[in-house]
């Protein structure tokens, strides 16, 4: 492990996340890294492996959905100093169809050489998708 400690290296993808900047997100990554979307939605990859492919599937992020806010964020270094653990909430705007995009997120991560090597992601799908179709998951109105 670097200097930084995993919660640091989580925290700064976070970061990155925030300034859609998806490709210095994947610059983070190992070269083969391994993510993972256990909760992902057909049609959606439930993994994807190597800096080049999760790159290429991360690319269009920003333009779909507008992240304007992490409002909360809480982190746990484990007994493995190269995993760290987040529960995050996400908050902006789906582009196509302007509506709310509010999201809660647990993410384990692995670090090799300072580096995320294993990127696992849960979410909730069902609000995901029904956001992107315009539909608020609450069923309230705007």
């Amino acid at each position: 492990m670097n200097t930084s400690t995993a919660v640091q290296l989580l925290r700064n993808s976070l970061d990155r996340f925030l300034a859609k900047d998806m490709k210095g997100w994947t610059e983070l990554c190992d070269e083969n890294v391994v993510a993972e979307f256990p909760f992902a939605p057909e049609g959606s990859p439930a993994r994807i492996e190597g800096r080049t492919a999760l790159c290429e599937y991360l690319r269009n992020y920003p333009s779909v959905i507008d992240v304007r806010a992490i409002p909360t964020l809480t982190t746990y270094a484990t007994d493995d100093p190269n995993v760290a653990i987040a529960e995050w909430h996400a908050s902006g705007r789906v582009i196509g169809n302007g509506h709310p995009y509010e999201m809660s997120y647990a993410t384990f991560v692995t670090f090799r050489h300072g580096l995320i090597a294993n990127y696992r992601e849960y979410w909730n799908p069902i609000a995901f998708t029904a956001a992107l179709a315009g539909t608020r998951f609450d069923n309230s109105a705007d």
